[in-house]
């Protein structure tokens, strides 16, 4: 019996070796997010995490990927989501599918403010991906001044906004952030964001901003920004950084020709030598950014900038009168012709509330539908129509790629969606919901080769990790968390367009997160194996 118990006994060493690992990944071109070059490897991941990393690996997997030469990579961290909605998507289907393992939510000023709460969801919700959060402003501001936010706070809102930071940091958010053209913040003083910004500087966060202007005053705006960073002591992280209010090359070339190139490529230097400056005096400052040259927003955006932001009654009060609203039109006609812009092709209605026969039109084209001209005052009247009967979403194609492309190579851009998380197709939005982090690696770095390989994973993995203290994410080494994408360089692609945005990316072999597969072959699986993450943790 003695030899019985010893076969056993050996045949029980077998069956554990068989199986020493949870996931092997083989035969991988390993980029591992540093921005170091691509070397052959493999990859075993055990509780989660990485456990083994190098030429080879030793020993079986319950589960192996043959990566076949393809690049293996840590997931892409996507740090400017509008993501909040990601309780009734738990899939997130447009992150996973272009390689997101991780998305930082709470930008642009709008947020939860009961981090623990959203925590705690998450935990029960376990959402494909992981999550982590800024605190807004906007919510903060909102919440303790309610309606009345035309004006500075008093010393005792101002104390209990301080009280809202100070617990959503406690309880684990990044930082705050800010939208500077949206309301309530837009009232804001300068003042009052460096109060708030020490709150988040005593706990190590940083202060990332929807600076208040994008267009030919960003330069002013971008200073206030580094005067936040440098009063309160806290880094700062610029938003969706762009250069609006300039046409793209895919609009009719006689509107192109109307563009004052020269103009925008000085702002563009302006831009970068600020940034330049910035870092030069010590202040930490990093960007985010998206590969279009394009925006979604809302029709609001399309009036005089003193406009912007007005509460949807206030709106409507002034366009109910008509003096004003007779002002307002010569207003917006002027700012248009001063652009060097002749009507609003560059203006596609995504969802105009009250006016679906005319979704996902261009003005013009809507135009002449409802008013049977495409007259420039049509085209206005219109507009100011839809605003006072509920408004629209809208794509504004009003920057160039020229512009972009300075900007995303600079070595502290990361790469970022600004989408929210979706289960299917639902409405037409913007392509970059479901396209961004393909098309850096379809355009940028294949086609153009703006960027090298390496360079462009980097943007998307270790630096807004360590930009935004995501611990153990964002690098392939050992101990780190195993969130990881395989992908073909070749032919790695963004399928989604302005017409048809809801299509996922391709040309990715396997997104794992957290160790569980969360897509395989281009196809979502079951597998949801994402986490609420905490500054530092």
């Amino acid at each position: 019996m003695l030899w019985l118990a010893c076969a056993l006994l050996a045949i029980g060493s077998d069956a554990a070796h068989a199986a020493e690992w949870d996931l092997v990944v083989r035969h991988a071109l390993i980029v591992d997010g540093t921005g170091k070059p691509a070397v052959p490897g493999e990859l075993a991941v055990r509780g989660g995490r990485i456990a083994a990393l190098g030429s080879t690996v030793a020993g079986a997997g319950t589960r192996e990927i043959d990566a076949g030469g393809l690049v293996l990579a840590p997931g892409f961290v996507d740090v400017h989501t509008h993501a909040e909605d990601i309780l009734r998507g738990p899939d997130a289907v447009n992150f996973v599918r272009m390689g997101v393992t991780t998305v930082i939510v709470g930008n642009c000023g709008a947020s939860l403010l009961d981090v623990a709460g959203f925590f705690r969801d998450l935990e029960s919700a376990h959402p494909a991906i992981n999550v982590g959060t800024l605190v807004g402003h906007n919510a903060v501001r909102g919440q303790v001044m309610g309606s009345s936010f035309m004006r500075p706070p008093t010393d005792d809102e101002l104390a209990k906004m301080r009280g809202l930071l100070e617990k959503a940091m406690r309880d684990g958010a990044m930082g705050l952030s800010s939208g500077l053209i949206y309301l309530p913040g837009k009232y804001a003083q300068t003042e009052e964001l460096i109060d708030l910004a020490k709150v988040a500087a005593r706990h190590h966060g940083l202060y990332a901003s929807h600076v208040r202007d994008e267009q030919a005053g960003l330069p002013e705006a971008l200073q206030e920004a580094f005067r936040i960073g440098r009063e309160a002591g806290l880094p700062v992280e610029l938003s969706h950084l762009k250069l609006s209010g300039n046409l793209i090359q895919e609009q009719p070339a006689e509107t192109v020709a109307a563009l004052d190139r020269a103009k925008a490529a000085g702002l563009t230097t302006q831009v970068v030598e600020a940034l330049a400056a910035a870092r030069r005096s010590g202040l930490r400052v990093t960007q985010d950014l998206y590969g279009y040259s394009s925006t979604y927003g809302f029709l609001e955006r399309l009036l005089p900038k003193a406009l912007q932001g007005e509460t949807p009654e206030a709106l409507g009060k002034r366009l109910a009168d008509p003096a004003t609203r007779t002002q307002l039109a010569a207003d917006m006609k002027a700012e248009l012709l001063a652009a060097g812009r002749t009507d609003y092709s560059h203006v596609v209605l995504v969802n105009p509330r009250r006016y679906r026969s005319l979704k996902n039109l261009g003005v013009p084209e809507a135009t002449r539908q409802r008013r049977g001209t495409d007259s420039l005052d049509a085209q206005i009247d219109l507009m100011l129509g839809i605003l006072q009967n509920g408004g629209a979403t809208i794509i504004l194609y009003e920057m160039s790629e020229d512009e972009l492309r300075p900007l995303l190579q600079l070595p502290e851009t990361m790469i970022a969606s600004d989408s929210g998380a979706f289960q299917g197709s639902g409405e037409l939005r913007h392509p970059r919901n479901y396209g961004s982090a393909a098309r850096i690696l379809a355009r940028y770095v294949r086609t153009e080769k703006l960027l090298p390989l390496p360079e462009a994973v980097r943007k998307m993995t270790s630096l807004p990790a360590t930009t935004f203290q995501i611990k153990d994410r964002g690098e392939l080494r050992v101990g780190a968390w195993a969130d990881l994408v395989i992908f073909d360089p070749a032919t790695v692609q963004d399928r989604s367009t302005y017409a048809a945005p809801n299509q996922p990316a391709t040309g990715f072999r396997a997104v794992i997160v957290n160790g569980v597969v969360a897509a395989e072959n281009d196809a979502q699986t079951t597998g949801r194996g994402g986490r609420p993450v905490r500054r530092g943790q």
